[in-house]
């Protein structure tokens, strides 16, 4: 993974842990065959991809509220 993408991804997500979570979900979908949400004309790596794709806004996440975390039980 390039330092840069991480970098810049972590000003979007500021807690790594959540980060690594999108970013591993994002690469498990990219490895099935979903397409990139970013254009590149380098072969990237899927972290990069997905790293690209927070930073420039093309995945978001939301946290549960406590009442959604309620339904689950």
């Amino acid at each position: 993974m390039r330092d840069d993408y991480i970098k810049n991804a972590l000003k979007v997500i500021d807690d790594p842990n959540i980060l690594i979570n999108v970013v591993s979900r994002r690469v498990k979908q990219l490895r099935q065959g979903h397409r990139p949400l970013v254009v590149s004309l380098e072969k990237m790596e899927p972290e990069d991809i997905a790293l690209r794709e927070i930073v420039e806004g093309k995945i978001i996440y939301r946290l549960p509220t406590a009442q959604e975390m309620q339904g689950r039980r």
